[in-house]
Parts: structure tokens; sequence; C-alpha cells
């Protein structure tokens, strides 16, 4: 049996070892409330490495959800919904324009263990596909972190001459114009100079959640540009 000073050590070792371990870092999920299956492409800008797969497969309603870590540092990339894949990269819509594009990039000081910034922004400016809805979740950070996205379906009202159809003669994707688009998705970037009426970023996020189809998006309306720091999203 140890004695009363190697029980000493022991415990004093555990509790450093404690103390160093990094806590958990921020994951990207995506989570489909589609009622069709969406196939995620998250492709990492130049010099970033691949953080998942691009052959999954999100089943609609709900079913389909998934999470993947962001590398420990920094990472910057973009996500677009594939539809009508069989397989991919065979897809109705999300393998070429138009459709929307979710900007993601996470910052983090050497050795941190969570990112001390997410900067995150939706573009409509190749045109619509899926709604989509970027909403960070905050575990002890500071500041503001809206939602930014559509939640709005914005194929259905797309002006006929900007439609794009699928092959069950249903309209998939839209191509414009950026005032229909910004009209109905405020939080959203629609031309190369466009930014959003609120802040696009967020302090030590735990999760950055990629929602699509997400039902509505909370207080997005005429007084959204004046009340920015109440945006925020139904999870």
């Amino acid at each position: 049996m140890a004695g009363m000073g190697e029980r000493l050590v022991i415990g004093a070792l555990l509790a450093a070892a404690f103390l160093a371990a990094p806590a958990a870092g921020t994951t990207l999920t995506l989570h489909n409330l589609c009622p069709y299956p969406v196939w995620p492409l998250v492709t990492p800008n130049t010099g970033f490495p691949s953080i998942c797969g691009n052959d999954i497969r999100l089943e609609g309603n709900g079913h389909g959800l998934v999470s993947f870590p962001f590398p420990a540092t920094f990472w910057s990339g973009q996500l677009v919904a594939r539809t009508g894949c069989a397989p991919p990269p065979r897809c109705e819509t999300g393998s070429k324009r138009p459709a929307g594009v979710v900007q993601l990039t996470v910052h983090s000081a050497e050795g941190a263990p969570r990112p001390d910034l997410a900067v995150h922004s939706v573009s409509l400016v190749g045109g619509f596909n899926v709604p989509v809805v970027v909403s960070p979740q905050v575990i002890g950070g500071d500041g503001p972190c809206p939602a930014l996205g559509c939640a709005a379906d914005l194929n259905a009202g797309c002006p006929p001459a900007q439609r794009v159809v699928g092959a069950g003669g249903r309209v998939v994707a839209c191509n414009g114009p950026p005032g229909y688009f910004k009209q109905r998705c405020p939080l959203t970037r629609t031309t190369p100079v466009d930014r959003e009426p609120v802040e696009q970023h967020c302090y030590a996020p735990g999760e950055l959640k990629v929602v699509f189809c997400q039902p509505a998006m909370v207080d997005v309306d005429a007084d959204a540009a004046a009340q920015p720091d109440v945006v925020v999203a139904e999870n």
C-alpha cells in the first residue's frame, strides 16, 4: 500500500494532468430538417485540411444529424447543400451554381482549447437552392453571436425567368435577382459587396450549427437592422 507521501505525489500528478488536458474544441454540426435528403459538400479553402468526407447523406425530416471537430488552431472553408444526388457528385443542385454557400472561419491562439473567434455568413451571390441557417452555440463567450442565413424557401417565389426546374418538374434552385433574395432573407449576402446588418462573428463558440430548412428565424423583420443583438435562431 502506498504511503502518505506517495499518495500526495500521485494526487498532484493526476491533478496536473487534468488541468493540462484541453477542453473539447468547437464542432461543426449539420442538421437536415428538409423533407428530402441533403448531401453536404464541405470544402476547405486552399491550404486547410478536410474535416469530413463528402459522401454523407443526411436524411430528411430531422433524421440527418452529424458533427465534426474543427482543427485546433485555424480553419476556413465553405459548405454547400446538394440535393437530388444519385450518388454524389451527380447531383441535381449544389454541385454547381445556383446554390447558397455557407462561409466559415475559426481562429484560435496556439494551444488554446477552443477557437477564440468564429466568422460565419451565408452567401446567395451564386444563387439559392436550399434554406440554410448558421447558428453559433456559445459556451462562455462574450458579445453577440447572431444566427445568419435564410430560413425562407426562395424557390417558391422565384421569378419565372430565374427558376431552375428539376427532373420532377419542381423548382429546385433560383438564380435571383439579388433584390428578391435580400428582401426575403436580409441576413445573407446577395452581392459581392453586400454585408448583413448585424455582426458576422462570435467569440468562443462551442458549436457552429448549420440547419437546413429551419422552420423560421426569430425577429427577422423590419426591426432586425435596428435591433441586431436580438437576432437568434430557433433550434
